[in-house]
């Protein structure tokens, strides 16, 4: 069928687009400038892409080299920063020898796919995030259980391939050397008492081996009209078809998951006085030992694809965190949420600082949680919820929190507030300058607070728990009508707020503005007279 058929599906899509484009129903951020023709990716991205290109070509970096960038930011886990230092460094030099010598790609080489085992929040995203940064590579990070067997409901296991091509801005050459990152990989084990085809199970495990292993994915899937509208229309500019697909050599996968019921299998399968558990042993710390145990034949039993978890052939157990890891997290790693919330008020021109006492009992309930350094967070949102919300309202420019804080936020903070009173009221006094300014900027009319409805307002905004600006917006908001009314009659500009017009501001403008009529009428008879 001619391209030019006006039957041809194709060329109705094409023409469609065109219209879109046209009429402007398509969005430049699409990819589609007027006129139809393809954008060419920015100078800037291209030189970025190059670079990192460069960095793999010329990857030179040593298992130790990396496993001291992770010291800095992950606390702990050393076999794993080990394991990954050495899977990674493996990896992209093979990869670096391919780019070398082509001929390379050729020959047969067992790709060092990771798994890494453990409970959650002890970091093993962070360290693959860590890995993908140094290294400079695109990272895709996703959960297992999103994923079905093409022709169920749920995505395809190759958009994580296209996600790479998206994050490197399309460039399958950096691409195809990125990291896939797969989270609760334990989830899509399939039952075997299911009744029926298991769509989240086996068959997505089957579909992941053929990318962990070597196979060409569409950078475009079938439900993409928009990506193959933009190949169509490149191939018009340029006579030549863009390249369509992407081969998973020596695209990396990491997965990882907490695999509770691999470790119950291990406990049935040997005794614990086998690996010298201590009774002073928690529950997580023993599943981690007995993690560190697990067989192929576990992981087989438990429902995983021999052929699977042998492209998987690097494993390792990450370790529980416990109250002094937690501590250690807080002052020692890099971008910790402890210098975050340090950056956070900061931000409102507030510093923030913490006693070690205080850390140490922040650590000490975030153990409790069982989510790992995730608890951290929990923990300090709790404490300081209300900190962030009212501080930076005040005139309050510091403070430090103590382990009395971190027992009882909101006590410690109405002490706070108290010990600074003065300097609040000071703050709050201008609020209302600054509220008189922006008043006589927008309306030419000056208003004049006395010092007793200075203290009025100021003592409002205390039990009220309202800012100046609220109270005075809400007291005074239609006082440029009552007041032009009063400067149209009389001639006046400036006006004094007494406590009275805060108290009662509708009466009393309405007085004003019968006694600026009164005062206009008098002056109309003495002009008559």
């Amino acid at each position: 069928m001619s391209d030019d058929n006006p039957d041809n599906p194709i060329e109705k899509m094409r023409k469609h687009f065109e219209e879109m484009m046209r009429d402007g129903k398509i969005h430049p951020a699409m990819n589609f400038p007027p006129g139809g023709q393809v954008q060419e990716a920015g100078n800037d991205e291209k030189g970025e892409n190059a670079e990192k290109i460069k960095l793999i070509r010329e990857f030179k970096l040593k298992p130790r080299e990396i496993r001291d960038f992770l010291d800095r930011f992950v606390i702990k886990q050393q076999e794993a920063k080990k394991v990954l230092a050495v899977a990674i460094c493996d990896h992209y030099n093979h990869a670096r020898q391919c780019i070398e010598t082509p001929s390379l790609q050729e020959r047969e080489y067992s790709k060092q796919n990771v798994m890494l085992l453990g409970p959650t929040g002890v970091g093993k995203t962070y360290l693959v995030r860590c890995i993908a940064r140094l290294i400079g590579v695109p990272f895709v990070k996703s959960d297992a259980t999103k994923f079905s067997e093409t022709g169920y409901v749920g995505h395809d296991v190759e958009d994580l391939v296209r996600d790479l091509v998206r994050i490197a801005n399309g460039d399958i050459n950096l691409a195809q050397y990125g990291i896939i990152y797969i989270d609760e990989i334990d989830k899509i084990a399939s039952a075997s008492n299911l009744s029926g085809r298991d769509v989240s199970g086996r068959g997505v495990q089957v579909n992941l081996l053929k990318l962990m292993e070597e196979t060409e994915v569409n950078i475009q899937s079938q439900t993409d009209l928009l990506g193959q509208m933009e190949a169509i229309m490149q191939f018009q500019k340029t006579g030549k078809s863009p390249q369509r697909t992407i081969n998973t050599r020596h695209i990396l996968f990491i997965v990882s998951g907490a695999f509770e019921a691999i470790a119950e299998r291990v406990r049935q399968r040997i005794s614990t006085s086998a690996i010298g558990f201590t009774g002073g042993e928690t529950k997580e710390q023993q599943s981690g030992e007995y993690l560190k145990q697990a067989q192929t034949r576990d992981f087989i039993a438990g429902g995983f694809e021999p052929e699977f978890i042998g492209r998987l052939p690097v494993r390792v157990v990450c370790e529980h965190l416990i109250a002094e890891d937690l501590r250690q997290i807080m002052v020692s790693s890099e971008d910790s949420i402890l210098t975050q919330y340090k950056r956070d008020f900061s931000g409102y021109g507030i510093d923030f600082s913490v006693t070690s006492e205080a850390i140490a009992e922040i650590a000490r309930r975030a153990m409790e949680e069982q989510t790992g350094a995730r608890g951290l967070m929990t923990v300090m949102e709790k404490v300081f919820r209300n900190y962030k919300f009212q501080l930076p309202s005040t005139a309050i420019k510091s403070f430090e929190a103590t382990r009395e804080t971190i027992l009882a936020p909101e006590t410690a903070l109405k002490e706070l507030v108290h010990a600074n009173r003065d300097s609040e009221r000071i703050l709050l006094r201008e609020e209302i300058s600054a509220f008189t300014k922006r008043f006589k900027n927008m309306h030419a009319l000056e208003l004049v607070f006395s010092d007793e409805a200075i203290d009025l307002l100021v003592e409002m905004s205390v039990t009220q728990d309202k800012s100046i600006r609220a109270l005075c917006d809400t007291k005074f908001k239609d006082f440029q009508h009552g007041l032009k009314i009063i400067a149209n009659n009389i001639g006046q500009t400036s006006f004094e707020i007494t406590p009275k017009i805060v108290e009662n501001p509708d009466e009393e403008l309405s007085k004003l503005i019968v006694e600026s009529f009164q005062k206009s009428g008098a002056a109309d008879k003495k002009e008559q007279n």
